[in-house]
């Protein structure tokens, strides 16, 4: 199963606005490399599950890695053919809003070359540009 709240205040949100740039988790934490977004956008549960996957396998399971975003927003769809009006549709899926020059993947414990060629099919997984950082 992707990543999802276990339980939250309210089952539905509205839809609020992008963040244009992010103020905080901008500078690496953990590992000695990372994946940071230098565009805004939103990012599902199945996108940094992928992503995640594209990784690892890269990184053969070596070393460390770090996911510090979480998809924490419920995202509704109303069914096809349906008219207009009678509510809010029910939850399809959930996601994170990311804002310019968050970072998204950390890792360590692996060599540069092998660091760099994982975060590049990972990041070819999301919907928004990604640069690497040291």
């Amino acid at each position: 199963m992707y990543l999802q709240p276990k339980r939250s205040r309210y089952k539905k949100v509205r839809k609020g606005s992008l963040p244009n740039l992010e103020l905080k988790s901008t500078k690496l934490k953990f590992g000695t490399i990372g994946l940071k977004s230098i565009q805004s956008g939103t990012i599902s549960a199945k996108q940094i599950e992928s992503a995640r996957q594209a990784i690892t396998r890269k990184t053969k399971r070596k070393g460390k890695l770090w996911v510090r975003i979480f998809p924490n927003l419920p995202i509704t769809k109303k069914p096809t053919e349906v008219r207009m009006g009678k509510g809010k549709g029910s939850v399809s899926h959930w996601a994170v809003k990311i804002g310019k020059g968050k970072i998204i993947f950390e890792l360590c414990g692996i060599t540069l070359a092998t660091a760099t060629a994982a975060f590049k099919t990972g990041g070819a997984k999301l919907p928004i540009k990604t640069k690497i950082i040291l």
